[in-house]
């Protein structure tokens, strides 16, 4: 039996944009979505209600369909990240990593050795899998967020660390960092998030942020190759145009 390819490190070893989808932490609804051409599904452990006990079958739900699982953990802490892999994610995601040492601390705690210092356990995603500890490095999804202005101040250094994935620039608390709380458009933020982008694709490493419909093509053309976003705006657009033809209907 071999390892369970990760879709999303697929992509973008192949030079294509990787799309995850955010807004659900029950496995019910990870099957309806599985129908969509999407490459992985967030599941939130740091806003959101994930814990370790529904981990299984959130991570299970996620590989019946092929997607790649991205848990968004609560810290930058060693056990934390190491233990929601043991569970079964195939990628994580770790908040607030300001600079260098913060990043070489995830891949500390996300890779085995000789790479990192994850504990060493099989994983669900490793049962029955021959010789799983020597290439599940090769599957695991790393994914810093650069989502302060510190980090953007260190983002030089933050780019040195080998064996990070993504390095994804999160608008909201970025824009909170400089002062602009819920205020993402605000010309010196966007400016901000922009250049950080850029300065990551121009390291020759891979970009990460947060779309819409409305934006994904400018942050793709700028060469971001991870690109999430929430479902619900979607159900949000359906039932308001539905709602607006069923009263237009009515009224003749």
């Amino acid at each position: 039996m071999n390892i369970r390819p990760n879709r999303v490190k697929q992509k973008l070893a192949a030079g294509q944009v990787a799309t995850i989808v955010a807004g659900t932490n029950e496995p019910d609804l990870i099957d309806q979505l599985g129908t969509l051409d999407v490459d992985g599904i967030w599941l939130e452990g740091e806003h959101g209600g994930v814990d370790y006990g529904e981990l299984g079958n959130l991570t299970r739900a996620c590989d019946l369909w092929g997607k790649t699982s991205v848990v968004r953990v609560m810290d930058n802490d060693y056990a934390t990240i190491y233990r929601t892999l043991d569970r079964g994610a195939q990628g994580i995601v770790v908040p607030h990593v300001n600079n260098r040492a913060e990043a070489e601390s995830v891949v500390a705690a996300g890779k085995f050795a000789p790479l990192g210092k994850r504990g060493m356990y099989t994983s669900r995603q490793g049962f029955g899998v021959d010789g799983y500890l020597k290439t599940a490095n090769d599957q695991s999804l790393l994914i810093v967020l650069i989502e302060d202005i510190v980090a953007v101040r260190s983002l030089d250094e933050i780019l040195k660390v080998d064996h990070i994935d993504c390095f994804f620039v999160a608008p909201s608390d970025l824009a909170t960092s400089m002062g602009q709380i819920g205020n993402m458009g605000h010309p010196e933020v966007q400016q901000t998030i922009d250049g950080a982008i850029k300065k990551i694709v121009q390291s020759g490493r891979v970009a990460g942020t947060l779309v819409n419909v409305g934006n994904v093509e400018r942050y793709t053309r700028l060469g971001v190759r991870v690109v999430m976003t929430s479902f619900f705006p979607w159900i949000q657009a359906g039932a308001k145009e539905l709602i607006e033809r069923a009263a237009a209907g009515a009224r003749g």
